[in-house]
């Protein structure tokens, strides 16, 4: 897959494009950051639960991607990437009754239907990116993505944070104190604020879907493996390539941690003592370390930087600030955790060309994977948020009061990234190679 058929002269208007359907899908995901803490007051949840926020966004891919592979098979690239907008409009506006009704479980709904229609435009939009020009210089395309997404992710966290976390150190402080109706009272105004910005979301996602329908984006397709030089040629199916099976066992794990690093860090900073009116930015502080990655990977892959050697350093800088973490304390530690977005910046734009190179005919059904993969997004964090929750309960059964044990049991969660640091480090070293020959 070192080329295209069909490949424009000039890639740029395609490339703008694209980039402005990652500035959507990241300004529509990183407001879980905000939506996290949110949810647990309005609906009086726990630590562990508040994390199916971003449950339901990245478990959508795992139902959505294979039949998105099939409705780009037959729609083309496109109008699926169209249609993907669309979804999300309909998710945008499920969160009106689930304000109006303070239901946990229809907010989840609404999240869970925008993440279909991001797993639908995600799955079109990735591959098409990716063999849009050279492979070995995808990484620097993908980074570029990365930027756009990751600038949305920043400003979406900002407006959603100052929206619906004003006010919230006050509400918690009176709920103790107040009877049961007003306490009610006092949730059910905080959580109306979400109907109108999300009204606003779904109506600019309509207008986006019509207008990506109508845009000029050039048919691209993969290279065949058949025509290949280095003896793929036998390959006649998806079980015959190991490197991609890791690959997608990579992207769940980065998934994972990139999600703990951008949704849990407003929750560790107002554990930690930090007022909400200050923690509510530190999501952004994780973005903007990944875009400070991006345009690193956007300068120097693939002239002066190899896509696995940009994936082998994104590793151990990811292993090397989540001990730091552990073993800081403060708004120190609160760095740390925003200094993983460098170390995971880029990760996903390395995994994906090492992943579906030589995939020829196979790329669409092996790109449907490893969105699926996102779903280390619904799985980890969670796991990070019970692992808070055991450690919690454990250190005030000994005493300790809930604040301190509530801030020692968030850093302590944190162990769960290096594990898959290590995993990612295998990938760049030698998971990418395993069953590709040698030319």
């Amino acid at each position: 897959m070192s080329s295209t058929t069909n490949q424009p002269k000039s890639t740029i208007v395609p490339i703008s494009i694209i980039a402005g359907l990652f500035f959507i899908f990241g300004f529509v995901t990183w407001i879980n950051g905000a939506l996290i803490p949110f949810m647990k007051t309005i609906n009086e949840l726990t630590e562990s639960q508040s994390y199916l926020v971003a449950s339901a966004s990245y478990i959508s891919f795992v139902f959505m991607a294979l039949p998105a592979s099939k409705v780009i098979d037959k729609i083309g690239y496109q109008k699926s990437m169209s249609l993907g907008l669309i979804i999300m409009a309909i998710g945008a506006l499920v969160f009106i009754p689930a304000a109006n009704a303070r239901t946990y479980w229809v907010f989840l709904t609404g999240i869970f239907i925008q993440g279909l229609g991001m797993t639908l435009l995600q799955t079109a939009s990735n591959p098409y990116i990716t063999i849009l020009g050279p492979i070995d210089s995808a990484a620097k395309r993908i980074s570029i993505m990365g930027i756009a997404n990751k600038v949305a992710g920043a400003l979406g966290s900002l407006i959603f944070g100052a929206i619906l976390l004003k006010g919230i150190d006050g509400i918690q402080d009176k709920m103790s104190t107040v009877s049961a109706a007003e306490k009610d009272a006092m949730l059910n105004e905080m959580a109306s604020s979400v109907v109108t910005p999300y009204i606003v979301m779904a109506v600019v996602l309509v207008i986006l879907g019509i207008l990506i329908r109508k845009a000029p984006l050039p048919h691209v397709e993969a290279e065949p493996i058949e025509e290949s030089a280095d003896g793929e040629t036998t390959k006649t199916s998806i079980f015959q390539f190991p490197h991609l099976w890791l690959g997608v066992i990579t992207l769940f794990l980065y998934v994972g941690v990139e999600v703990i690093a951008g949704d849990t860090i407003i929750a560790y900073g107002i554990s930690l003592g930090i007022p909400t009116a200050d923690a509510k930015f530190f999501t952004t502080f994780t973005l903007l370390a990944m875009v400070a990655s991006y345009a690193i990977g956007v300068l120097l892959i693939p002239k002066y930087l190899k896509q696995d050697t940009a994936l082998k350093l994104s590793a151990l800088l990811g292993v090397l600030f989540s001990v730091a973490i552990l073993f800081t304390e403060g708004f120190t530690s609160v760095i740390f955790v925003a200094l993983l977005g460098f170390a995971n910046g880029l990760v996903w734009p390395a995994v994906w060309p090492l992943t579906l190179k030589g995939l020829g005919k196979f790329t669409k059904t092996a790109s449907a994977l490893l969105i699926m993969a996102i779903a280390g997004g619904a799985i980890i964090p969670p796991l990070y948020g019970n692992l808070v929750d055991g450690k919690r309960e454990e250190l005030i059964v000994q005493g300790i009061s809930e604040a301190a044990a509530q801030a020692e049991a968030a850093t302590s969660g944190y162990w769960i990234l290096i594990p898959c640091y290590a995993f990612i480090l295998f990938y760049a070293t030698v998971g990418h190679k395993i069953g590709m020959k040698k030319k």
